[in-house]
């Protein structure tokens, strides 16, 4: 299979069943340094990651890739209403090609919200020892009574505040991105969603990231992954921080995956004397 450019991305689109999907590199390819592969939130996008994909790169002498999934950013536009199985289709059909187009040979991923579920459900649900660690921030892995109210708090700022001309700053198409994130989590079944137990398949070490004043999410998300997980958790709460830790409390978020990021590379690099 051909590969991304990695030095030249509209030189190669990425394709996956027909739909173009935007992406950016940061420094390595993957044949030359482990990869961390971002996945957005779920009204993100790659241009809101903002810097934070080349400071994560800078600081920890790894690849990074990021792309925006269907629907978001400048990708091609999806088709509405989404199932309220969206973020398990995302994980085991879609995430698999993406990794092979990119040519990813070993790293992380890291999730943000959506992304952070997206990012556990692969790594419980699809053998791929490519991946070594995760780094989940903000994930959730059932509904919450408070982060569906912030949610339909959302339908009012989107359609009588300012969030839509926000999101069409970033989106080809704001509705669509909004819509489909905004009416997937509000459908009246979305309420008993539960993928919890992909947890209990991780067999990889994992970095959960949480705000502990997030208004999408509970610290029980968080005590989900430590209380079922079988492989190291290690867990950052970060103090005066909502849904984006990343903006929110830049430099905390960045040394805590630093530091999860090199002793997974120490690990890989240890070379173990046989007598």
């Amino acid at each position: 299979m051909a590969h991304l450019n990695w030095s030249d991305p509209a030189k190669t689109p990425l394709v996956v069943d027909g739909v173009t999907l935007e992406y950016a590199c940061f420094g390595p390819k993957p044949d030359q340094a482990p990869t961390i592969v971002m996945l957005h939130e779920g009204l993100g996008c790659l241009a809101l990651w903002r810097d934070f994909p080349r400071l994560v790169s800078e600081a920890t002498g790894m690849g990074v890739f990021v792309y925006s999934r269907q629907g978001y950013g400048q990708s091609d536009p999806a088709e509405l209403p989404r199932s309220i199985d969206f973020m398990t289709h995302e994980a085991t059909d879609v995430l698999p090609q993406i990794l092979d187009q990119m040519g990813f040979q070993r790293g992380i991923l890291f999730g943000h919200s959506d992304g952070a579920t997206i990012s556990a459900i692969y790594a419980g649900s699809v053998q791929d020892h490519r991946v070594r660690g995760l780094i989940l921030m903000a994930p959730h892995f059932f509904t919450e009574p408070g982060g569906l109210a912030e949610i339909a708090k959302a339908t009012e700022l989107f359609e009588t505040g300012g969030l839509r001309a926000k999101m069409q700053k970033y989106h080809r198409d704001a509705d669509g991105a909004f819509y489909g994130w905004n009416r997937a989590w509000l459908d009246p079944q979305f309420k008993s969603w539960n993928v919890a137990e992909v947890i209990d398949f991780l067999r990889i070490p994992t970095l959960a990231i949480q705000g502990r004043e997030d208004q999408f999410g509970t610290l029980a998300q968080i005590q989900e992954i430590d209380d079922r997980s079988y492989a190291p958790v290690d867990i950052e709460i970060l103090d005066n921080c909502k849904h984006s830790p990343h903006l929110e409390q830049p430099a905390q978020t960045l040394a805590a995956i630093v530091d999860f990021a090199m002793r997974l590379n120490r690990i890989e690099d240890e070379q173990v004397e046989i007598s």
